[in-house]
């Protein structure tokens, strides 16, 4: 009975596809302030670390171009060009640094990076900051390879017509120096690059899990991106020490476009694309771990379902570059790596590459190989190695292509995410711009402790005094026609007797008018949060100092000055502008203030006869349903020698000091049956103390004809008592006797 063949069938159990992870790369600045211009956040570094990595950036620049002989030949004693005169100055100080010393200048820079993040508790400031110094390394690359090349030139040009000789010598290494731009300035970035993954690692790292605690991985990886001090991520050498040597032209079918294409579609054929729009299944390309999880890595005989899957997924992806026309250049490019650092410069990448593949160009190269003397075995090995490729090595060489590919596509999405972050980051190098930026809380300076000097204490918290003078186009009047002079009057009767009390009470002047004064007092982080408190006494100080020089003028037969003051409050630093060498503040409280100083003419002539000992009132011209809304430009002041205090000033008071209710018996047509006092002592300077008197008082809505009163409406105002007659009627306070009877 003949045999019957038996077959082995695979297991038909359906293959499942791995899970693939996706990672987009954004850069985050939560929490950070942006800088003068409202479009990017200022940054300030070390004058004295960026001008010591301008030196060694020189340094290295001349190193790897190799011009340190020519820019330290003595020339002919002839006058020298000022752009010289540093280049000198700064080769005797690079003599004195070395590598190390560059080390310790990032560190130190990073370290003060992170102790400003730490001091924010903000982990976006580290982010920034780490930006900020990217950036300075990138952009003085450029800027220090142009000076060097021009120093270049101008030591050639010294030279001629007395070394003729050297100076055609000269000539061409300056000629060789600029076509190397490209070869010099990446290895200028690669060896800074090596350094800042050393501090990374050695340093950083654990300095920033110990101040930050354990931060998002995500973010910091793109810091240790090869690409980071390229100029578009698209070098040659890079690209073969780290990932693949992409095709450069437009006839090459291994361009990185194309491959990345290729592998789009790829994970389209899996199944991947059917439910996911391409622009986030181009996510999937950011994490090289999927290219493991896909295909492997086809040197495994893994006999598992997983095994299996992988490798059916790898012959379809090897299939797909031979379709295309790829998978001769994809051999040839791994075969080219090792090639280059014996044959490259003298050979270009690409032109090694190709002769891998084309004979015509083969013989190119071996011309190329014999005129430099070279040896030409490991290129002849390379050849016989790309045309026998086949199978598991063929296999192994495209499993690490999809790897390298999404490792590369990762980096250089990297790469465009760190220079979207470069525009945002304003690098601060004019003094003006500098304190403008700082004045507004808006600079983040990074010094390290040897370069930081004592600051002022930050400032938190700011109040605004308004002393508005009444009438003062009448009072001018009347002092002109008595022939006496405006200014003079003014200024000894008003401005210099206030100017006399700012230092007692930490004010400053802001603004100064020719009817009015605008005072601040700035509450600064480490002191006693006392500002609206004090801006009361001080308030009460100048017109209690008015009084006495209007009694003086009545004696001179001069007409008396009568003012009224607004105190205003904001919960926060106020803004500036620069106006030359001149600051002008910006802030609502000044408004505020403005507001709460003026005094309506016709509710004055109202209520003056009946304001009593008061000096503050306000109501509420209009409709009930604009006064239930609130609305700011109906109400209007009676403010005649008295101190109107804001609502959010009177809730500062309240923390600051202890308020107590007062109950006096004083009573008039404009004081609500539910008004309130309260009082108060406010520790001053040198250990002294001022009691305070405020009235709190709802606002009276009143008709708009002959402003009587309709109804008490349920906001308020609050009055600094002033007056003699009600400073005169608080009550005592306690002796340290009474309150603590023995």
């Amino acid at each position: 009975m003949p045999k019957l063949p038996i077959f082995r069938l695979r297991n038909s159990e359906p293959l499942s596809r791995p899970e693939l992870h996706f990672y987009g790369l954004v850069l985050s600045f939560s929490g950070l302030q942006l800088g003068v211009d409202n479009l990017r956040y200022d940054v300030f570094l070390s004058p004295r670390v960026t001008e010591d990595l301008r030196l060694h950036l020189a340094r290295y620049i001349r190193r790897f171009g190799e011009v340190e002989p020519l820019l330290d030949m003595d020339v002919p004693a002839v006058a020298r060009s000022p752009f010289l005169r540093p280049a000198a100055d700064g080769a005797a100080r690079l003599r004195k640094t070395g590598p190390a010393d560059l080390k310790t200048l990032l560190v130190s820079l990073h370290l003060a990076i992170l102790n400003r993040a730490k001091a924010e508790d903000n982990p976006s400031v580290d982010v920034l900051g780490r930006l900020a110094v990217l950036k300075f390394i990138r952009t003085e690359l450029q800027v220090q390879f142009a000076r060097i090349l021009e120093q270049c030139r101008m030591k050639t040009k010294s030279l001629e017509g007395v070394r003729q000789v050297k100076m055609m010598e000269t000539q061409e290494l300056v000629s060789s120096f600029q076509v190397r731009k490209k070869i010099i300035l990446r290895k200028t970035g690669q060896e800074l690059f090596r350094l800042l993954r050393e501090i990374e690692k050695e340093t950083l790292a654990r300095t920033r899990r110990s101040l930050l605690g354990e931060l998002p991985s995500d973010t910091y990886r793109l810091f240790l991106n090869p690409l980071i001090l390229t100029e578009d991520g698209r070098d040659d050498y890079l690209c073969a020490e780290h990932y693949y040597m992409f095709g450069n032209f437009d006839k090459d079918p291994d361009r990185f476009a194309n491959l990345r294409r290729l592998a789009l579609e790829f994970l389209k054929r899996l199944g991947y694309g059917e439910s996911t729009a391409e622009e986030h299944l181009e996510l999937a390309l950011n994490v090289p771990e999927n290219a493991a999880a896909l295909v492997g890595t086809g040197t495994d005989e893994d006999a598992t379902v997983e095994g299996r899957g992988q490798k059916d997924r790898l012959d379809l992806w090897t299939r797909m570059l031979r379709q295309e026309g790829v998978l001769p250049a994809v051999i040839a490019s791994y075969e080219t790596v090792p090639l280059l650092a014996e044959y490259s410069p003298r050979v270009n990448p690409h032109q090694l590459k190709n002769a891998l593949l084309f004979r015509e160009e083969s013989e190119r190269v071996e011309k190329i190989i014999a005129e430099h003397r070279l040896f030409p075995d490991r290129f002849f090995a390379a050849v016989g190695r790309v045309a026998s490729c086949r199978g598991a090595d063929r296999s192994r060489l495209t499993a690490r292509l999809l790897r390298d590919l999404m490792c590369y596509h990762r980096d250089l999405r990297g790469l465009e995410a760190l220079s979207a972050g470069f525009d945002s980051v304003n690098l601060v190098t004019d003094d003006k711009v500098r304190e403008l930026s700082t004045l507004n809380g808006m600079l983040y300076e990074f010094l390290p402790p040897e370069d930081q000097r004592p600051a002022e204490d930050r400032v938190l918290h700011h109040v605004i005094i308004k002393a508005d003078v009444r009438d003062s186009s009448r009072l001018t009047r009347s002092l002109m026609e008595k022939g006496m002079n405006a200014a003079s009057y003014f200024s000894l009767n008003f401005y210099e007797p206030v100017n006399k009390l700012l230092a007692k009470y930490g004010a400053t002047k802001v603004f100064l008018e020719g009817d009015a004064i605008i005072l601040a007092l700035l509450e600064r982080d480490g002191e006693a949060m006392l500002s609206v408190s004090r801006a009361c006494v001080l308030a009460a100080e100048i017109l209690s100092l008015l009084r006495g020089y209007n009694e003086l003028l009545v004696r001179a037969g001069l007409p008396q000055m009568e003012v009224g003051l607004g105190i205003a409050y904001q919960d926060s630093a106020p803004l500036y502008l620069m106006d030359g060498e001149h600051r002008i503040m910006i802030s609502d409280a000044i408004n505020d203030s403005d507001r709460l100083s003026s005094c309506n003419k016709r509710v004055r002539k109202k209520l003056a006869p009946d304001a009593g000992v008061f000096q503050v009132y306000s109501v509420l011209v209009g409709s009930t349903e604009n006064a239930a809304s609130g609305t700011e430009e109906l109400r209007l002041n009676y403010n005649v020698g008295g101190i109107c205090l804001s609502e959010p000033a009177f809730r500062k008071m309240q923390q600051e000091i202890a308020l107590a209710p007062w109950h006096p018996d004083f009573a008039g047509r404009w004081i609500d049956d539910q008004r309130e006092f309260f009082v108060g002592t406010v520790p001053l300077a040198n250990g002294a103390f001022r009691r305070i008197a405020i009235r709190k008082s709802r606002i009276a809505q009143v008709d708009v004809r002959d402003l009587s009163i309709l109804r008490w409406t349920d906001r308020y105002y609050y009055e600094v008592c002033a007056n003699p007659a009600v400073e005169g009627a608080l009550p005592r306070e306690k002796s340290s006797a009474a309150a603590n009877p023995a």
